[in-house]
């Protein structure tokens, strides 16, 4: 190995980020009348409005209280970012057919034998197209691994990391990106069950609300912040339907104080005056507003961001992630699948199988029985909601159990969502239909002064919800549970759930194949586990970088900025009406397993929600993308 190659492994890491002290001013949330309760917590994600600036008190890890002294906090990985770990997308999967670029090539077979898969290199957290070409040439000599994740997304992730974390050797093979499909698409909160509550599921609501103080004390407290939610009693919504949704409120309250969250982290719900609401969200309507109901819950700074650190923490551990991999077949002992980029075929063995494929797992698992929705957002300028700091919930007349939502968003965006529409056919990336974009504005302008409209639309999204099928008439009644499913191959397909109990979701997959009894491992890990730029609020509060970056980046956003070297051009916005970097580009393409543009805009940055936004940005992106390797790492 020559020193060049040498050097080149060394830039693949990230260095320990510098820390030093900065004074912080943090401002106190203000009201007419009563003063709205505050969370001991960072400056919220929309950081416009003085009335959501909250002092940076936060300890790491209060739902949990202190870890185990075996265990690690966020603090203690903050100063080592390369040192955590990855996953990937449970989107993609086997059953789709390759681009006709791909069908006109050859395939070379690559046959995998079954020799102990010992890494070649110490594992850290970067993920870059070297990384990646090290760990296929690792698994065409000869490594069996102990599992096979199949699949990308939040679930895929959470998966590889647990079962790294407790040892194992794992394998992550993505079709895609990471995040690809269904994980990039959700409302980015994370949040304790209200709806859950209103079906009356209330375990499943309660376990949102444990795995929500996880996220939020231990495992990414740099990427969730609190919330704060208002229920406007307008016109037309009946008072008994108002004492129901308090009540659901209260018990939803009980839950946070169950599951160990306290009310300096997520305050408790609140009454407030018709003159109270108005000054939280300036945008409702007077006339006939009566009050509103105040509660807090959980958002995330971006959910491809939280499963690109999964990936990466997973990586840490020592998991091989493999984008561009589309799998074919595979059963309880390996998969046959497709490097897209060489157009290679492979056969990978591994001891277990894991499906995390998301709305595709029926095409590996014909036991997976599946009912898939889709659910679409719109994106706005704030400006339309007069600069809308505090999120909207807004019941749709008539149902029990479905809100529309308006949530503030890091930029000046609100998304407003989400439908519920049941599909036939799945497909990669599902469009919005122009009754969906309807449906949601007329929901939304219901409890405004002015209406939203069409005008007022940046650009939708939309994706696919991998529903379990059960005895429902509608998808929007069916159960948000998951499922873990062996099949007669040994195959373990886990499916359902949703993006806040992803980290439960797949510690019951690792256990199934502890319990099955091919793996020899301990138990889960992932509950005291920080993700890649954990740290506490307090010391977040520290970092010597713009907020913006520590939102997003946590303890790492030192290394973002230092990756561009001092130059002026990568330090500035890429274009007109976004923040977003070319350090951050350059970060994505050399830590986070970006691989071209539409990687960097429309998962490690969200610039591709707004169709402007990218066309005005993707001349850089693809620029940065067209220097080699050795160049960018320089």
């Amino acid at each position: 190995m020559s020193s060049q190659h040498h050097r080149d492994n060394r830039r693949d890491t990230l260095d320990a980020p510098s820390h030093r002290q900065s004074t912080t001013a943090a401002g106190q949330m203000t009201s007419p009348s009563r003063p709205a309760p505050q969370p001991a917590a960072p400056p919220p994600l929309c950081q416009a409005a003085p009335s959501h600036q909250a002092a940076p008190a936060h300890q790491a890890a209060q739902a949990d209280q202190a870890a185990p002294a075996h265990q690690t906090t966020p603090s203690d990985h903050q100063a080592t970012p390369a040192d955590q770990a990855a996953p990937a997308h449970q989107t993609a999967l086997s059953g789709h057919q390759a681009t006709p670029a791909h069908q006109a090539v050859p395939l070379r077979p690559v046959v995998v034998s079954r020799r102990p898969a010992a890494r070649q290199t110490a594992p850290t957290a970067s993920l870059n197209r070297r990384q990646r070409e090290r760990d296929l040439a690792e698994l065409a000599d000869g490594a069996v691994v102990d599992v096979l994740v199949i699949g990308g997304g939040v679930t895929g992730a959470g998966v590889a990391l647990d079962a790294a974390s407790r040892g194992l050797s794992v394998a992550l093979v993505e079709a895609h990106d990471l995040a690809f499909g269904t994980s990039r698409w959700s409302s980015k909160l994370v949040h304790g069950g209200l709806r859950y509550l209103a079906s009356g599921d209330l375990a499943l609501a309660a376990e949102s609300a444990r795995e929500r103080a996880v996220l939020l004390s231990t495992v990414a407290p740099h990427l969730v912040r609190p919330l704060p939610m208002l229920l406007p009693l307008a016109d037309g919504f009946p008072t008994a339907a108002a004492l129901a949704a308090d009540a659901g409120l209260r018990v939803a309250d009980v839950l946070r104080r169950a599951a160990g969250t306290p009310r300096t982290v997520l305050p408790g719900r609140r009454r407030l005056t018709a003159v109270e609401a108005r000054h939280m969200v300036p945008a409702l309507r007077a006339a006939g507003l009566r009050g509103g109901l105040l509660t807090w819950d959980g958002q995330l700074v971006d959910d491809a961001r939280l499963v690109v650190a999964i990936a990466r923490t997973a990586t840490r551990h020592g998991a091989r992630v493999i984008t561009r991999c589309r799998v074919r077949e595979a059963d309880g002992s390996g998969a046959t699948a497709v490097d897209t980029l060489s157009n290679s075929l492979l056969t990978l063995k591994s001891r277990c199988v894991v499906n995390a494929t998301g709305v595709w797992a029926g095409e590996l698992c014909a036991d997976a029985r599946l009912r898939p929705s889709r659910g679409t957002h719109l994106v706005v300028a704030d400006s339309a909601l007069a600069g809308l700091r505090t999120a909207i919930l807004i019941p749709v007349p008539g149902e029990r159990n479905r809100y529309v939502f308006a949530l503030p968003q890091p930029g000046g965006r609100v998304y407003v969502g989400i439908t519920d529409v049941p599909v036939d056919t799945v497909v990669d990336v599902p469009v919005p239909t122009a009754a969906e974009v309807d449906f949601l504005l007329g929901v939304l302008s219901s409890v405004l002064a002015v209406p939203v409209g069409r005008a007022d639309v940046l650009g939708a999204f939309a994706g696919l919800r991998p529903l379990l099928a059960g005895a429902a008439g509608r998808t929007a009644d069916l159960s948000r549970r998951h499922a873990v499913i062996t099949s007669s191959d040994g195959m373990v397909t886990v499916v359902g759930g949703k993006l806040t109990t992803y980290r439960r979701m797949a510690a019951d997959a690792v256990d199934t194949l502890v319990r099955a009894g091919e793996l020899d491992a301990g138990p889960c890990r992932t509950r005291h586990l920080p993700l890649v730029g954990a740290a506490s609020w307090s010391r977040l509060a520290t970092v010597a970088a713009p907020p913006r970056l520590v939102a997003r980046y946590g303890a790492e956003a030192p290394a973002v900025i230092a990756g561009a070297h001092g130059d002026p051009g990568l330090l500035a916005p890429l274009c007109d009406g976004v923040e977003v970097t070319g350090a951050e580009l350059l970060f994505a393409l050399r830590h986070e397993g970006a691989l071209d543009a539409d990687d960097l805009l429309d998962r490690r940055t969200r610039i591709g929600l707004v169709p402007a936004d990218r066309q005005a940005a993707l001349p850089t992106a693809e620029a940065l993308v067209r220097q080699p390797l050795t160049v960018v790492d320089d």
